[in-house]
């Protein structure tokens, strides 16, 4: 693998390098039952994965009156850290960051999480290392806003026509697109591969090993 297009690669994090998009969607369904809200299908419970928390509950719950969003995602953080579902990294993850990192790429998160909740999750990843620079929804705007590539892209000294962003959701791809930066799909997250090609991304991969296999050839 030697660059080409890029030398700036940013993931997602849920659904894209972790295997989370079930636990964020019960969290999501356990929530708004708590606070006797209808509960959302998983169709729509998913769709809102990888935005900011915030405006991820608005769209889950809409008659919610505004000042009980805080207790909402009050029972969403409640949910998701006791549930007992331990998330793990999809196969092949470890292998093709360090793979990428060993190349010389600039790697870099983009995420909906909280700094609180993705630097967690780092943490219990063993991931940290691997990335230059991270950001969150809740430091910047959400997607899919241009903020977070755009931020990325000006701390790491790059160039947002040499850089990819690879998520699950149509709220990555249309962030890139915002941004003016290339878009890759992971149809294997949270929203549906047909959502996803809709945007038009270089590439939308099926799995882990398509995507490394991929980015071999044309990244």
């Amino acid at each position: 693998m030697a660059r080409q297009q890029f030398d700036l690669i940013v993931f997602d994090w849920d659904g894209t390098l972790m295997d989370s998009t079930v636990h964020i969607t019960r969290s999501i369904q356990a929530a708004c039952r708590d606070l006797g809200l209808p509960v959302p299908a998983d169709e729509s419970a998913s769709y809102v994965i990888g935005l900011g928390l915030k405006d991820a509950l608005q769209i889950c719950a809409p008659t919610l009156d505004p000042s009980d969003y805080p207790r909402l995602a009050e029972r969403y953080r409640f949910h998701f850290l006791t549930m007992g579902q331990k998330t793990e990294l999809f196969g092949g993850v470890r292998e093709l960051l360090q793979e990428l990192r060993d190349l010389g790429y600039f790697l870099a998160v983009a995420t909906g999480k909280s700094r609180v909740g993705l630097n967690r999750a780092l943490d219990e990843s063993r991931l940290t290392s691997l990335f230059d620079s991270t950001r969150c929804a809740d430091e910047t705007f959400s997607k899919p806003h241009p903020a977070m590539l755009q931020e990325l892209t000006r701390e790491l000294g790059q160039d947002l026509g040499r850089t990819v962003m690879i998520g699950d959701t149509t709220h990555d791809l249309q962030m890139a697109i915002n941004a003016g930066a290339a878009g890759v799909g992971v149809g294997y997250g949270a929203h549906p591969a047909d959502s996803l090609a809709a945007l038009k991304p270089q590439y939308c991969a099926d799995s882990v090993a398509s995507l490394a296999g991929w980015l071999r050839e044309h990244a």
